[in-house]
């Protein structure tokens, strides 16, 4: 099959796209793609809004915001007895087994609601043998104990006591945290201590140790420690909120500027880079030769990395020659390869920095798109609180549930589901003696609390498709905007008014079931990598060394897979934003257009990608060194107007991530912008050859690389003209 250029296309390439005389850009007349699956889309929101409606209905934030005693009422919750008891007391902290503390913040003891932590080290036993003398120590201790527990001269024995857990065997100085009293641990003189002390009684008078406390609830004093460093960035974020904004608006304004200055920078920039790439390389060739040469003749050096095998010490490898040698061959062949990409693809690489520096031009005519990304942002915002608040609802719509808790080690029921107003009656309290039926858990057996996993997982699908449907709509939204640019004959005098608004109307108007079905298959494949995530970390102590195995390349297959489907759809959405055609016909002619011109798309793709990651870091790199000098006091005009800091990298990198951050979302629109302007180009060059009829709509720096012109009108007379004489010269 013969091209328009004269080339040979390959059938299952597809055919090049012909010349329409009618076409002049993004397509007006179109009309709805992909309507089934716009309609699914659309029934699926209302579901979600009614998922999020039942959530609601059933959920119980306050489960998840106020602490839950061992009765399953809640700590602080106003109109109840324990309205003014917002701390949540454990009776034996030492009970606490480790991850319990840390993940659910539950431990196999019974827990009280008290309105303030105690101050000082105590026994039950203690208490009771000065109660008679001091009632005072009765008075203090009562208010750690059950409600209805009050005269201790009552009880037959204090095993009895200790035994159903009426009071705690001992207390121990804590401080609130979280709502739950945890032991006031402090390091002195790297000393562990609590009230100055480093052993203690536990409840049955043994003598123990604070790092008993410290190892039973394992990483409380790191939490601690995280409390108090939290408090100190809140406190750097509330005295440095303002130079904060004033570092991100310089990023704003750097990579507004930076973008713009792009085309006249594009190509000293990257052959900067590729000269120092080249440099770089070199000099490891030569260090790996100095180094081979000066173990080549020491003892010892000569012997093979297969005779000594796998060592765990890696300086073991760098005092072997054969380590070198293997490092200099391997640089010199990436210096080979680099070199003769750039001999023999220099055109397309002159290609991809022509279009780089086109791409400036498209965005200064088209300011708006830089401001498209809040647009983007403000509706990732809302989706991203729509299902973390359903989210919440779902984990909190579950009912109490009690189970049993023993302190005898064979009792059989320890763990089984109970109820609390016929557990006293029950023969478990005979047979295992001492239990107690306690809060565990929100949970319940009714059908819509069994499947809210399965509503969860729902939440979460629809979650990841609204995402991508968000990212879908800006990616045809700015590509239908810059089509326009590129496709005016004329620019800007031909660019149709308000471009990106069109666009925008268009894409939303006629083409969101295909931008819901790129989407969905995106989700779909993110969805599976999220399940396979939480797999791995299921199997990670797992010994079967296969299933480790499978898992690993199913993740890496499904990570190819989406950056490909990702590659694919912002390409067929650029098609459709061109064209109006359906996704499927969209991203098929998007494919076999990209092969057809493959070695373009390979090298466009890395110089744009390489060069827009040197501009975000160096954006963000330059603010933040701006931003280390001025938090740490080095710039003599403006020192005394800096706070006061805790910790000065607090404030500094946040305004690093946040440079980068800003940095991203202009580089975005940049990309998508060159991405944009290739597809179009290629289309150019299939459609048109450059005469008065079917002039070229590139740019004259890449018609110049290509060595291609428009002829001109007066031209076309002039060569009708000839072409008549020519007869009657021959004569």
């Amino acid at each position: 099959m013969t091209g328009p250029k004269g080339g040979y296309y390959k059938a299952e390439l597809g055919e090049p796209h012909k010349f329409d005389p009618t076409f002049r850009g993004p397509v007006h007349n179109r009309g709805c793609t992909d309507v089934l699956c716009c309609v699914i889309f659309v029934i699926v929101i209302l579901s979600y809004i009614v998922l999020g409606t039942v959530a609601w209905m059933h959920g119980d934030p306050r489960k998840v915001v106020y602490p839950t005693d061992s009765y399953g009422q809640f700590c602080g919750q106003q109109g109840t007895p324990n309205a003014n008891k917002a701390i949540l007391f454990y009776f034996n902290i030492l009970q606490c087994a480790n991850p319990t503390v840390l993940i659910n913040l539950q431990c196999p003891t019974t827990q009280l609601c008290v309105s303030k932590c105690p101050d000082r080290f105590a026994t039950y036993i203690d208490m009771q043998y000065n109660y008679r003398r001091n009632k005072s120590y009765w008075d203090y201790y009562k208010q750690f104990c059950k409600p209805g527990f009050n005269n201790p001269d009552k009880v037959p024995s204090v095993s009895q006591v200790l035994r159903d857990e009426d009071c705690p065997s001992m207390i121990v100085p804590s401080r609130p945290f979280l709502q739950r009293c945890f032991p006031d641990f402090i390091t002195r003189n790297g000393t562990l201590t609590v009230a100055n002390k480093t052993s203690f009684k536990d409840g049955h008078g043994k003598i123990r140790s604070v790092v008993d406390l410290r190892d039973a609830a394992n990483g409380i004093t790191s939490l601690l420690d995280a409390k108090e460093v939290g408090v100190k960035i809140f406190e750097d974020y509330a005295s440095s909120w303002f130079w904060i904004l004033i570092g991100l608006v310089i990023s704003m304004l750097v990579s507004l500027v930076f973008i713009l200055l792009l085309r006249f920078t594009a190509g000293v920039l990257f052959w900067m880079v590729i000269f120092g790439v080249i440099a770089a390389v070199g000099y490891g060739i030569w260090h790996c030769y100095w180094e081979y040469s000066s173990l080549k003749g020491k003892p010892d050096s000569d012997v093979t990395i297969s005779d000594i095998g796998f060592q765990t010490d890696f300086r073991v490898y760098l005092q072997l020659s054969q380590t070198w040698l293997i490092f200099m061959i391997s640089l010199a062949v990436i210096e080979v390869i680099i070199i003769l990409v750039l001999i023999f693809l220099r055109n397309r690489v002159r290609i991809a920095i022509a279009l780089l520096k086109e791409g400036s031009k498209a965005i200064g005519c088209i300011m708006s798109t830089l401001f498209y990304p809040i647009i983007t942002f403000l509706l990732l915002a809302l989706c991203i609180a729509y299902w973390a608040v359903t989210a919440v609802f779902l984990a909190s719509s579950g009912d109490a549930v009690y189970k049993v808790m023993s302190t005898l080690p064979d009792c059989k029921y320890t763990n089984l589901t109970c109820k609390p107003e016929t557990f006293s009656q029950s023969n478990v309290t005979k047979l295992c003696p001492g239990s107690q039926c306690t809060f565990a858990f929100y949970g319940g057996e009714s059908l819509y609390h069994r499947y809210i996993f399965v509503l969860q997982l729902c939440n979460l699908l629809v979650f990841l498709w609204l995402v991508n449907f968000t990212i879908a709509l800006g990616q045809c939204t700015l590509a239908g905007a810059f089509a326009s640019y590129y496709w005016a004959l004329r620019k800007p005098a031909d660019i149709p008014p308000c471009p990106l608004a069109s666009s925008f109307g268009r894409a939303l108007r006629y083409h969101t079931g295909s931008l819901a079905f790129g989407a969905l298959i995106l989700s779909i494949v993110q969805f599976i990598r999220i399940i396979l995530e939480y797999l791995d970390h299921k199997l990670k102590g797992a010994h079967n060394a296969f299933s480790r195995f499978l898992l690993c390349c199913l993740k890496c297959c499904f990570w190819c897979l989406e950056h490909f489907i990702k590659f694919m759809n912002r390409n067929a959405y650029i098609m459709i934003s061109i064209y109006g055609k359906n996704f499927c016909a969209s991203a098929r002619d998007a494919f076999f257009l990209l092969m057809r011109n493959v070695m373009r798309v390979a090298v466009l793709d890395k110089v744009t990608d390489f060069l827009l990651f040197l501009g975000k870091l160096l954006i963000s790199g330059s603010v933040g060194v701006l931003a280390f000098f001025f938090f740490t006091r080095q710039i003599p005009v403006i020192q005394e107007e800096v706070p006061s800091l805790n910790y000065y990298w607090v404030p500094l990198l946040t305004v690093i991530f946040g440079s980068y951050m800003i940095a991203h979302g202009f580089f975005n629109v940049y990309a998508m912008c060159v991405d944009t302007l290739f597809l179009c180009f290629l289309l150019d060059l299939e459609k048109n050859n450059g005469s008065a009829t079917r002039p070229y709509y590139m740019g004259s720096s890449l018609r110049a690389i290509l060595n291609k012109k428009n002829k001109r009108p007066e031209e076309k007379k002039k060569c009708r003209k000839q072409k008549k004489e020519q007869p009657n010269k021959r004569h």
